[in-house]
């Protein structure tokens, strides 16, 4: 078992039933949801989940997790997801599997939120992994223009050779600001 796969399958012991539950996005948080959907099919775990992307609403779907949307329910009890760079500080980055817009709603409408991550996530400054800035096309060309103006190096994410949409059909900018010293 790998790493990943142990801090997910850790993770899920965080939920009961009755709790509504965040289902992050990307490599670490995929195993917490295998896990999540195990502990239904074979433990009986009562919970609802609220998905963080369109993969993840996938992979809950044919795991059978009961899901509703960010908008369906008052608040979310614990949002579990993964994340790019964790300082000493606790502070970090996200959106390195482009669900950024998405994970942040849903982690603001959470009374908690656990980032799951293996050691190769601990830095001592942020910003080695590029700094995602998730905009919508309209005058995204103008908002690059401003942010290579301030010297953060900016690159428009892409995706075989085509500019990268999230799942609400914005691009990523990605920043290179290394090192981030006050987040």
């Amino acid at each position: 078992m790998n790493m990943k796969e142990l801090v997910g399958k850790k993770a899920a012991e965080y939920v009961e039933s009755g709790m509504t539950v965040g289902l992050g996005t990307g490599s670490t948080a995929y195993y917490f949801v295998e896990e999540i959907g195990r502990r239904v099919k074979e433990e009986g775990l009562e919970i609802v989940g609220v998905t963080t992307s369109l993969a993840t609403k996938k992979q809950a779907e044919a795991l059978g997790i009961p899901l509703k949307s960010v908008d369906e329910v008052d608040y979310i009890d614990v949002t579990i997801d993964g994340a790019d760079e964790i300082a000493p500080d606790f502070s970090g980055i996200k959106g390195g599997g482009g669900a950024l817009l998405f994970e942040k709603i849903v982690a603001e409408q959470s009374k908690s939120v656990i980032w799951i991550v293996d050691e190769s996530k601990m830095v001592d400054y942020l910003g080695r992994f590029p700094l995602p800035v998730e905009v919508v096309p309209y005058g995204s060309e103008q908002l690059f223009k401003r942010f290579e103006a301030l010297g953060y190096k900016p690159t428009f994410r892409e995706r075989d050779g085509e500019r990268y949409l999230t799942d609400s059909k914005n691009y990523i900018i990605d920043l290179d600001v290394y090192p981030i010293k006050d987040p």
